[in-house]
């Protein structure tokens, strides 16, 4: 009989990310590969979990077309060499896929139908650029449920800045300097590339390659940089690229399993589900989105935002992460928060980004026995914003030696 279960975080995994276009390094890399190239590292990296005790595949991805089409999850599982026995889905909630797919997949873990299943989200941002083969239905501007131009990222960050002046463009592009600073020593300690699993490439001409590291990084940014950037989505506006996260390519996949499951194969958790939320916001300030969705999801847990210790949150743009923190009153330069960096400066291939932030949360709970909880936060577009919280299993109380 089913019982109610914990939800645990067993693993993950990702492709290293690329930029999206031409000249970026998948761009001769099909996106159902980048996942099935994803999901063969997960399970080697997990050779004790028997493959045909999989219960279910959960893919993500923003466009379901083309090479990102033909139910994800199952075509997939398929390429990568699960059993035939073994069933999977796709799933589209725009920039939180993936996240949507491991609290799904987590979901009926918790509920007792599930044992084992695999949730992750591959984007190719080149093959498919955002909106590509959309077709809104014209009832959205007919009848004024959205202003047209709620369908752009870029022009919804303009508008936070325009409803919340202190929230200023210099502060926008230090956080985004920051960013790019803060991958950067995360990948020189070491701490990025553990979770990456190398691409084998090839370009234009068939030359062969490996893609091993995150391409869009720009650790040398300054803030003079910044400031004689072009703003390509309003004359004279305060959003730029380098306050943006990159069109990127890249795929993400995680294990999830239930207390029983853990304890039958001698699995290691890495994090446990403690809650998730998703909420719905104006379209227009779509970059607001977490706010209220953590709101749920701290109440769902029984918390407070004082007691979240670690904070990933998606950097769509800087200052969606900035209206975060001053809602919370969180301070810019707040150590808990993206404390390796973020999409900024690694890229945000849509749906894959939400299970990118659960693996370098997991990382840093393993260096952070002193914190017990932490958070994985995203906004979402055409308004939505998306929380999950995890509670460390490394936690003891004490803290942690810090060099």
């Amino acid at each position: 009989m089913a019982q109610l279960t914990d939800v645990y975080f067993v693993d993950g995994v990702r492709t290293p990310f690329g930029r999206a276009g031409d000249s970026g390094m998948y761009a001769n890399t099909r996106a159902d590969d980048l996942v099935v190239k994803a999901l063969i590292g997960l399970m080697e990296r997990n050779g004790g979990v028997p493959k045909d005790r999989i219960d279910d595949v959960a893919i993500a991805a923003t466009s379901q077309t083309g090479d990102q089409g033909l139910t994800l999850g199952r075509s997939a599982a398929m390429l990568a060499g699960l059993p035939e026995t073994v069933p999977g889905l796709a799933i589209d909630r725009m920039c939180a896929g993936a996240m949507t797919a491991v609290s799904t997949m987590g979901a009926s873990i918790g509920a007792g139908m599930y044992d084992l299943a695999i949730a992750g989200g591959v984007e190719h941002m080149g093959h498919h650029p955002i909106g590509a083969n959309a077709d809104p239905n014209p009832r959205f501007v007919a009848e004024r449920l959205v202003d047209p131009q709620a369908l752009n990222m870029g022009v919804t960050a303009e508008r936070l800045h325009d409803r919340f002046p202190q929230l200023t463009k210099e502060r926008a592009d230090r956080f985004g300097m920051l960013s790019q600073q803060k991958v950067q020593a995360a990948y020189d300690e070491g701490r990025i590339q553990p979770d990456l699993v190398p691409v084998a490439i090839s370009d234009a001409d068939g030359a062969f390659g490996l893609a091993a590291e995150d391409e869009g990084r720009r650790p040398q940014t300054t803030m003079a940089d910044l400031a004689g950037l072009k703003t390509p989505f309003r004359p004279h506006g305060r959003v730029t690229a380098g306050t943006s996260s990159p069109l990127t390519d890249g795929a993400t996949i995680s294990l999830l399993a239930g207390g029983a499951a853990v304890k039958e194969h001698g699995l290691a958790p890495k994090m446990r589900m403690v809650s998730f939320a998703y909420a719905g916001v104006q379209p227009e300030v779509m970059g607001i989105g977490p706010i209220p969705s953590t709101e749920k999801a701290l109440a769902k847990a029984g918390l407070d935002i004082a007691d979240i210790g670690l904070f990933e949150l998606n950097e769509a743009f800087a200052v969606q992460v900035l209206s975060f923190l001053d809602h919370f009153g969180i301070d810019d330069e707040d150590p808990r928060v993206n404390a390796w960096g973020g999409a900024i400066a690694l890229g945000h291939p849509l749906a894959a980004s939400g299970v990118r932030l659960m693996i370098q949360l997991a990382a840093q709970f393993a260096l952070r026995p002193d914190v017990r909880y932490g958070m994985t936060a995203m906004c979402v577009g055409l308004g939505q914003g998306g929380t999950v919280i995890w509670e460390n299993p490394h936690y003891t109380g004490k803290k942690a030696k810090r060099k």
